[in-house]
């Protein structure tokens, strides 16, 4: 949001970013983070199991969805929302990858996804994450986390009016 500094004296943006606080709801933004979270990991698992390769750069569109669902959803000036989109961000890329793996025993296997994903435990979880690893998605996820913050606190800029 932009605000014309000339129009607005100190008080006067300090009282709009207060009005902006009391808009803000982090349950909104944590929900609409993680269903975006939950819609991204789906997308990249999909996409991956159609074409038969990992796409490092589906990180970055699961942080962008992130980010901007916390953002639309929360309404939050506070750094706390951008918080909750980078961990909801790097949820979303480490569901990416275990959906994909999911995926692939059911089509391998005959059996139903959702029978596969039933059977995950924690150890299975952290075992495919084990497996799965690469150093690139250092890389990826490190993109999708700061677009995960980045998007998802509303940015308040004060410009200049040029006359």
């Amino acid at each position: 949001l932009e605000i014309e500094r000339r129009s607005l004296n100190e008080v006067t943006i300090q009282s709009y970013k207060q009005e902006m606080r009391e808009k803000q709801n982090i349950y909104k933004g944590i929900i609409g983070g993680g269903v975006a979270a939950l819609v991204g990991a789906i997308t990249w698992a999909v996409i991956t199991e159609m074409t038969g390769y990992q796409i490092g750069w589906m990180a970055v569109g699961v942080g962008l969805l992130v980010g901007y669902s916390v953002r639309i959803m929360g309404k939050g000036v506070d750094i706390v929302f951008g918080v909750v989109g980078a961990i909801l961000a790097l949820i979303g890329c480490l569901g990416g990858n275990i959906l994909t793996v999911a995926f692939d025993i059911s089509s391998n296997h005959g059996t139903p996804i959702l029978s596969v994903i039933s059977q995950m435990n924690v150890q299975v979880l952290i075992n495919i994450i084990e497996k799965t690893f690469s150093p690139m998605d250092l890389l990826f996820y490190g993109l999708a986390i700061y677009e995960g913050f980045k998007y998802s606190i509303i940015q308040i800029e004060v410009k200049e009016k040029k006359d």
